[in-house]
């Protein structure tokens, strides 16, 4: 039924229920850490604007889903502090309940527990999948060798699937990787699976430096082939905790390369490359479906513990700051910095849908009905 609908029908419910998820857990782990720390929850909503469908539970929270699905909130009793809010409002509410009367430790726990929530939801999906699915693993086989490099004197040939490197055995392209990478400029021997003839080729590994660190060189690239490889649940945890953390770690990376300028700022993308990415990745199967939302989820988390205003990180940094001062931070300084922080967050916003439409073609299009 889901393939006998348009693409582009088949891409918008790929992207709604991609985001719509980790929105819900992200605003889920605000609502129950909010709960956990006697914080009342006024509005617990999915997507922005107009509610589509609401209702009150019975703690008093009203439950939204509205019609814009490109994020959500969780409006906590008292959020702002008394000098902030009317006399009306502050007749409303429940002494006890609300957010700002709250110690910095309470407040701080609040806040981070959204990007906690997205993290630990990627575990979740990971450690899942490893243990159904199965964990997606390169396989370590030649794709392609580069003229004059150590695997092209050593006779390494397209589809060759190397099983051994001086005997230690490999399981995924990533392992060769990391041996290669500790031996520089040394003799090794691989073991290598030809058709159905088993091959041992000696080899002098090449040598690059990168940072002041010597690291070793084959010269081949993978044929990208990718094998499920079941896991058992206690594996599939550990697993889905691991995969977490390195995702967590290389996107930490890219985004530190392209602060600085090692890295093209064209990867960084917006609602509109999800949704494209979405669809792909949906027609993909489950697995897949599964595995791209993990990854997501990891980003989304790791973007909001950024120390911009208007970000949960943000409210962290100023609440770190209270606890330093012994008082909060001044309310212009706050709206100085909240301003800031809606105009960085509206520039990246800005700057990611413009890669998004030069990606999916439609600057050039626009140029060339100028032109």
């Amino acid at each position: 039924m889901y393939q006998a609908l348009p693409e582009f029908v088949r891409t918008g419910l790929a992207f709604v229920v991609v985001l719509g998820v980790l929105i819900f857990f992200h605003e889920l782990g605000h609502y129950l850490a909010a709960r956990w720390r006697r914080v009342r929850v006024d509005v617990f909503s999915i997507g922005f604007g107009r509610s589509l469908v609401h209702w009150t539970d019975s703690v008093g929270t009203e439950w939204r889903i509205a019609w814009l699905p490109l994020g959500g909130y969780v409006k906590l009793h008292g959020q702002e502090r008394p000098e902030d809010a009317s006399p009306e409002v502050r007749a409303s509410w429940i002494a006890g309940e609300t957010f700002h009367e709250k110690s910095v430790a309470s407040r701080a726990i609040v806040v981070a527990a959204g990007p906690i929530a997205n993290f630990l939801l990627a575990m979740v999906l990971f450690a899942g999948m490893f243990a159904t699915a199965g964990r997606p693993v390169t396989l370590p086989i030649a794709g392609s060798v580069v003229d004059g490099s150590a695997a092209s004197r050593a006779g390494l040939q397209v589809n060759d699937r190397i099983e051994a490197i001086a005997g230690q055995r490999l399981n995924s392209f990533e392992d060769l990787q990391r041996i290669i990478s500790a031996h520089p400029a040394e003799a090794l021997t691989l073991t290598v699976r030809r058709g159905d003839a088993t091959i041992e080729l000696p080899v002098t590994t090449g040598e690059q430096t990168v940072m002041g660190r010597h690291l070793g060189m084959l010269g081949i690239r993978s044929n990208n082939k990718v094998e499920y490889q079941r896991m058992s649940l206690p594996a599939a945890v550990v697993g889905g905790v691991t995969q977490t953390w390195r995702v967590l770690a290389e996107t930490a990376t890219g985004v530190g390369q392209m602060i600085t300028g090692q890295r093209g700022a064209e990867e960084l993308g917006g609602p509109l490359r999800i949704a494209q990415l979405s669809g792909q990745v949906a027609e993909l199967g489950i697995a897949s479906l599964v595995s791209f939302m993990a990854v997501l989820s990891v980003n989304l988390g790791l973007i909001n513990l950024f120390p911009i205003p208007v970000l949960d990180g943000g409210h962290l940094l100023f609440f770190a700051a209270e606890a330093i001062r012994g008082r909060p931070i001044p309310q212009r300084a706050q709206e100085y910095g909240f301003r800031a922080g809606l105009a960085l967050i509206g520039a990246l916003f800005i700057f990611a849908t413009w890669n998004d439409l030069s990606n999916l073609g439609v600057v050039r299009w626009v140029a060339h009905l100028a032109g």
